[in-house]
């Protein structure tokens, strides 16, 4: 006879002992008559009674009543939490693998049926299959994820060559409201080009994103202090949100993806598959068309659509979108050479000279070439260069004697002349003269800048006079002018300087040169 359930045991002593009929209790717990005098023998044998049984264990009514089938042996099981934590950190594993293995070791051990029935019996009992309930709080997770899909249906017009479509999926957690683009490759800048699009198209911004554990995403997966990449951490910083990663192989942490992924390979690419578009642009139109219909279809499970449910709930949720639109960085950490320059995409940004040596971070838009140092303070800030000179730099980050020295050199006629026009006119004909006698203008340059940095020793008015008195002499060069500041002859009047020689014997005329 078999084993029948604790439950109807009790339910059939219970009917008993209020003076039921065999017949009356077989139809009262769906049972034969036979089965139920077989439980009454059987309850008298032992001495069982209602009041009892209702306080006993299953296992100890079925030790009770059938100590022949509950006492048999009963094989060992193996190490579950060891055999299941094998099969969570190794995808490759299955169990077929692991009884092989286990019944290498145990030749008497359970059959493969049996291995997996009490594998499944004790992940039932300990709770390793049971799903908690997920309350999503309107606007505030926006789950993402890219599809594991792929379709080959954009065509080059000039080549003819035919490029896959990835397609990254966007879902917000109460209404599962979704956003879906197709892009050439999953690399970074189209993860983040997908992100920004996303929250323009839902119009708001939630305050957590959860991403898969990818590598666009983070740079070291961990559950409790995951590494996110610079230029995401960029992005959760601009939109003021937070980025939680869902741990590694746990795919119920971002269930409304997961299951919008499905639902949307089903309904979408099984319904754009065969068809052919010679651009992203064109396949993205077809994608929104698409998904505008898919949106306003009535949910199995609950009312309304996930339409409804997003503009009632989830919308007026979300934040405001910045002012400004996230702009893609790349980021790049580079050492500081000897020259203070640091290379991005063959050109070369200035930092500050006291950096020499130390590790700097890049962080590159189309527009410009930010530069932070290793506590993210910026250090200096270009304009990103795509032509031009291969060296860009900021004065204030040379040393004195280089930004002297560069102050020199980037000194050609025209500004020592402005430069002699702002100290006076005397000043500036001398520089001009000087200027113009060479046959080469540049042999002058440093004879220029002589002349002029005497304005910061002796004043403008001093070399204004002392260029007026050289003029007169008709030697504009600097020895004249230098020895008229430091002898002081700047300083003696015109008048007194032009008194005529007296006569002397000592003294020949004109005359004596004819």
């Amino acid at each position: 006879m078999r084993c029948e359930e604790p439950v109807k045991i009790i339910e059939i002593l219970r009917l008993t002992e209020q003076g039921y009929s065999q017949r009356e209790i077989a139809k009262s717990v769906k049972c034969g008559k036979f089965t139920v005098g077989e439980i009454q023998k059987r309850c008298r044998n032992c001495k069982l009674q209602y009041d009892a049984a209702a306080i006993m264990t299953n296992d100890e009514i079925r030790m009770l009543l059938y100590p022949d089938s509950f006492g048999r042996s009963i094989k060992r099981d193996p190490d579950w939490p060891s055999i299941h934590a094998r099969l969570q950190a190794n995808k490759r594993l299955n169990l077929q693998y692991l009884w092989e293995e286990y019944r290498a070791k145990n030749t008497q051990g359970l059959s493969y049926s049996r291995f997996c029935k009490r594998y499944l019996d004790w992940k039932n009992e300990t709770g390793k299959n049971v799903i908690m309930v997920q309350y999503r709080e309107p606007g505030k997770e926006l789950f993402v994820d890219w599809m594991g899909d792929t379709l080959d249906c954009i065509v080059d017009s000039s080549t003819g060559e035919t490029l896959t479509a990835h397609f990254f999926v966007a879902t917000l957690g109460d209404s599962s409201y979704p956003y879906v683009e197709a892009f050439p490759d999953e690399k970074l800048d189209k993860w983040l080009q997908a992100h920004v699009n996303a929250l323009r198209y839902l119009g708001g911004v939630p305050r957590v994103i959860v991403p898969d554990n990818c590598k666009t995403a983070t740079t070291k997966p961990n559950y409790y202090d995951p590494a996110i990449n610079h230029s995401y951490w960029d992005f959760a910083q601009h939109y003021e949100l937070a980025i939680l990663p869902a741990r590694v192989r746990e795919p119920q942490d971002k269930a409304p993806v997961e299951s919008s992924v499905g639902w949307l390979e089903t309904w979408l690419l099984e319904w754009l598959r065969g068809k052919h578009f010679f651009s992203f642009t064109a396949l993205n139109n077809e994608i929104q068309y698409r998904v505008k219909e898919l949106i306003k279809r009535p949910f199995q499970k609950r009312k309304g659509s996930r339409q409804s449910v997003f503009e009632e709930l989830d919308k007026p949720a979300l934040r405001p979108l910045p002012y400004t639109q996230y702009e893609y960085a790349d980021y790049i950490v580079r050492r500081t050479p000897a020259n203070y320059h640091v290379e991005y995409d063959a050109f070369n940004y200035s930092v500050p000279h006291g950096l020499y040596k130390q590790l700097v971070t890049i962080r590159a838009t189309t527009t410009t070439i930010e530069i932070l140092n290793d506590n993210r303070e910026r250090v200096a800030l270009h304009q990103r260069r795509y032509t031009g000179s291969r060296y860009v730099t900021n004065l204030g980050h040379m040393p004195p004697h280089h930004r002297h020295q560069h102050n020199a050199n980037s000194f050609d006629g025209t500004k020592y002349r402005l430069w002699a026009g702002s100290i006076g006119e005397q000043t500036y004909a001398a520089i001009d003269h000087l200027l113009s006698s060479q046959i080469v203008e540049e042999q002058a340059y440093r004879s220029c800048m002589g002349i002029l940095q005497c304005s910061k020793k002796y004043g403008n008015e001093r070399l204004e006079a002392a260029c007026a008195k050289a003029i007169t002499m008709k030697s504009c060069t600097y020895s004249t002018i230098t020895t008229i500041l430091k002898n002081g002859q700047d300083k003696v009047s015109s008048s007194k300087a032009d008194k005529p020689t007296p006569l002397h014997e000592n003294l020949r005329g004109s005359e004596a040169y004819v």
